[in-house]
């Protein structure tokens, strides 16, 4: 006979489930980023397959693969490529072979001479080079790391679309809390990706084709890769990608050109500003409301943990963190008020 009740037998088990899933999580750490890339290409293109599948009657496995094929791409081929691109051209200013040196002599000039600030836009760039050395570091990895997490991804992603009705039953199923609160957080989780993903990725493709054009015509040199990091940068709502113009303006300032570098300047803080807020109506008002403190508290979180992806992921943790705490009161506050029904003595 054993000496353990069932209950004893059963907090055992929980012991031992927990501390087994807590390795399982610390083994996987660092296939985080392709467990959290597949969830966000299987929440976008959950809709599509499921027409596909089930309103076009296509063959599953050929519709998850044409998906994969679709997403590699739109998605994955050009965010690599202007990464690459971004992290060369950073990289050379180390090696004095951008033309930016030019640049920033005439800043340095303009800034001793007005802020008695000989030397800021020469330690600014420099700083520059090695934030960015960091900020993309599976982009600099090897090329088997980047593979490795790109196959797991969509690995993940296959059996995921082909086994979906299965995949989302057993969810239901474990979901630490009930059935309607399980539902809630899916369509909460789908609304705060298509925020944070597809929304935020209209609005920094649209400001950084707006920067690059806007560079482009007032003979900024370079005007794709400043279009590029304006793109990264609009990501986050207080910075965005408008602020670029401003060391614009002052390098025309410096050379001269006082009206060239008063019309950039009103072009990116007011026209490519006031587009980043329409834009941003719009988005919320079709799509989900994120607060910006979500979207830049999330990309301070995210940059440590995964570098440039962090400017997607970290908004989209904390925002599933604020979710889980949203229903986790929902339920303690309907534990109360049934706590106090059974207590009220019958008359």
């Amino acid at each position: 006979m054993s000496i353990f009740n069932y209950k004893q037998r059963n907090n055992i088990i929980l012991a031992g489930i927990i501390l087994l899933g807590c390795f399982l999580v610390y083994a996987l750490s660092g296939l985080f980023s392709s467990i959290l890339g597949a969830i966000v290409l299987f929440t976008i293109f959950r809709p599509v397959y499921l027409h596909f599948v089930e309103k076009k009657r296509w063959n599953k496995s050929l519709v998850a693969l044409l998906i994969i094929l679709t997403s590699l791409i739109l998605i994955v081929i050009p965010f690599l490529s202007l990464s690459i691109m971004v992290v060369g051209k950073i990289s050379g200013i180390n090696r004095e072979t951008f033309n930016l040196q030019a640049w920033t002599s005439k800043i340095d000039d303009f800034a001793g001479s007005n802020f008695n600030q000989p030397h800021f836009a020469e330690s600014t760039m420099q700083k520059l080079g090695v934030y960015a050395t960091d900020l993309f570091p599976s982009i600099l990895g090897s090329a088997a790391g980047i593979f490795v997490t790109l196959l797991v991804m969509y690995f993940l992603l296959y059996f995921m679309l082909v086994q979906l009705r299965e995949f989302e039953a057993a969810l239901l199923k474990y979901a630490p809390f009930r059935e309607q609160h399980a539902l809630r957080f899916a369509v909460a989780l789908r609304n705060s990706t298509y925020s944070n993903v597809l929304g935020q990725g209209i609005i920094a493709v649209t400001q950084g084709a707006l920067l690059a054009n806007g560079f482009w015509i007032f003979g900024i040199p370079d005007p794709v890769f400043w279009g590029v990091i304006g793109a990264f940068i609009s990501f986050l709502p207080v910075v965005g990608a408008p602020t670029l113009s401003i060391p614009a303006s002052i390098i025309l300032f410096a050379e001269g050109h006082t009206l060239k570098g008063i019309l950039l300047l009103a072009y990116g803080l007011i026209f490519i500003g006031n587009v980043d807020s329409f834009l941003r109506m719009m988005i919320n008002k079709k799509i989900a409301n994120t607060h910006p403190l979500i979207s830049i508290i999330g990309v301070f979180i995210g940059l440590p943990l995964f570098g440039i992806l962090g400017l997607v992921f970290g908004p989209l943790l904390l925002s599933y963190f604020l979710l889980l705490l949203e229903i986790y009161e929902t339920n303690r506050m309907a534990a109360d008020r049934l706590e106090r029904i059974r207590t009220v003595p019958e008359n």
